[in-house]
């Protein structure tokens, strides 16, 4: 028994020295991004997080790529359900990777929106609630992938278009191209921005839209579209005749199919 304790003893003092090395060490390897920083998912998520890593611990990215493969299986059989889980544990295994998340929000508000939405074997009222449904689903699993990783300025990019394309919910559009652009994505993200503000129905966001087109054109990066919205924000803003733009309105010269966001 002597023995025993004086084992133990032993261990507790290694034990107690070495923490404070492995500590260092993993500090500084998150700092060089070899070592993923812990995800805050809260309780739910971080015992699920924790299930996984013990389960496949660095076989993550290769069995994620297995449910991924699944997942598509699963979309040639329309099987909508099925896409949604097997993302959501793509999506559990890889939590840092945005295209997964994109992925699982394009398969949910498009295509399987779309899929209920022209499914003429359906009442029109339940196509439309299972767009609805749906739409929101893609909107969700965004906003998941945008709280573990809020500076990603694709996926702000996508939610952008995803506001614009299906919920037409302009001034939320304008939001998410804003943050993205100012987390670092391509410039047209802030032309996007104005454009979706233009078109809303909240005057606040018709004034950030026109500060923005109007920098940009006074810096002579004047395009068709530009002009457009700008003429519209000028009109809704009540804009003094002789502080308007003198450019003809594109829109009044030749129509065009209403169309979303164009890269």
């Amino acid at each position: 028994m002597k023995r025993k304790l004086q084992a133990a003893a032993v261990m507790l003092i290694f034990g107690g020295l070495k923490l404070p090395l492995e500590q260092h060490v993993t500090h500084d390897l998150r700092a060089m991004r070899l070592v993923d920083e812990p995800l805050h998912m809260g309780v739910e998520g971080n015992m699920g997080q924790m299930g996984l890593a013990a389960t496949f611990g660095g076989l993550r990215g290769l069995i994620a790529t297995i449910f991924q493969l699944r997942a598509h299986v699963e979309f040639t059989r329309v099987n909508w359900a099925e896409v949604d889980k097997y993302y959501g544990f793509v999506t559990q295994l890889q939590p840092r990777v945005a295209r997964y998340w994109e992925e699982a929000s394009w398969h949910m508000a498009y295509n399987a929106a779309s899929y209920y939405l022209y499914n003429e074997e359906l009442k029109p009222a339940l196509r439309g609630k299972l767009f609805h449904d749906y739409v929101q689903r893609g909107n969700d699993i965004l906003k998941e992938g945008l709280r573990l990783m809020p500076d990603n300025p694709r996926l702000w990019q996508k939610l952008g278009d995803l506001h614009w394309n299906r919920s037409k919910d302009y001034k939320a559009s304008g939001d998410a191209y804003l943050q993205s652009f100012k987390h670092g994505g391509l410039n047209f993200t802030e032309r996007f921005a104005a454009y979706a503000y233009a078109q809303s129905n909240d005057p606040e966001s018709w004034k950030k839209g026109y500060a923005i087109l109007k920098r940009l054109y006074d810096e002579n990066k004047a395009t068709p579209g530009l002009i457009e919205f700008l003429k519209l924000l000028e009109k809704n803003l009540h804009i003094a005749p002789d502080m308007r733009i003198p450019d003809p309105d594109p829109a009044k010269q030749a129509p065009k199919p209403p169309t979303g966001p164009q890269r």
